[in-house]
């Protein structure tokens, strides 16, 4: 009867340790693709700023609209009307008004920068709403129109909030967790040079 006890007490540990197993398993994995989903997300804005970039009217070189860097395009912080927690079902079900449907007509470059920016926020907010999408530009020539010079650096971040296991501390990106105050980030980050 000892023998059983026993051997009921050891499988139990074991089958403890496989249900621990599996709940740290299926973190990781929702992890693996926020992370995953977001590098795709970023690789298509990358796309769209190659395939949206012109010559440049001060240098030689390729440039984007100055509209790309209009941080108010990103995250539907355009819009307005969602009341609810997923901002998808709000803004991605139906195109709005305010964004210009470059598909089936002519858009002015910085109808297209609005129109990408949207398109992008809703891939993201698809696949994880707490996601937040931004461009920025680390310009090498402020003294030109361009937002961001020929040759300078475009980087894209996708960041949302990143979750502790088992009060586990992280190791953070200080790309996406500048503010020491803010709630953590985990993020995807890509530089671009056109």
């Amino acid at each position: 009867m000892i023998e059983v006890l026993v051997t009921l007490f050891i499988l139990s540990i074991g089958l403890l340790g496989v249900a621990s197993l599996q709940f740290i398993g299926s973190f990781s994995n929702a992890d693996a693709l926020d992370r995953s989903q977001a590098v795709v997300i970023t690789q298509q804005l990358a796309e769209r700023l190659r395939a949206s970039a012109d010559l440049s009217a001060t240098t030689n070189g390729m440039v984007v609209d100055n509209s790309y860097f209009d941080t108010n395009l990103y995250n539907f912080k355009n819009l307005s009307g969602c009341s609810g927690a997923n901002p998808y079902k709000c803004y991605c079900l139906a195109r709005p008004a305010a964004i210009p449907d470059c598909q089936n007509g002519v858009c002015s470059a910085a109808e297209f920068a609005s129109a990408d920016a949207y398109d992008m926020s809703c891939a993201m907010a698809a696949t994880n709403p707490a996601a937040n999408i931004s461009l920025t530009c680390a310009d090498n020539n402020v003294a030109d129109a361009d937002a961001c010079s020929v040759g300078s650096r475009h980087r894209i971040i996708i960041a949302w909030p990143a979750q502790k296991w088992q009060n586990i501390d992280r190791a953070l990106n200080p790309l996406c967790n500048a503010d020491p105050n803010a709630e953590p980030q985990d993020c995807v980050t890509l530089d671009v040079t056109l």
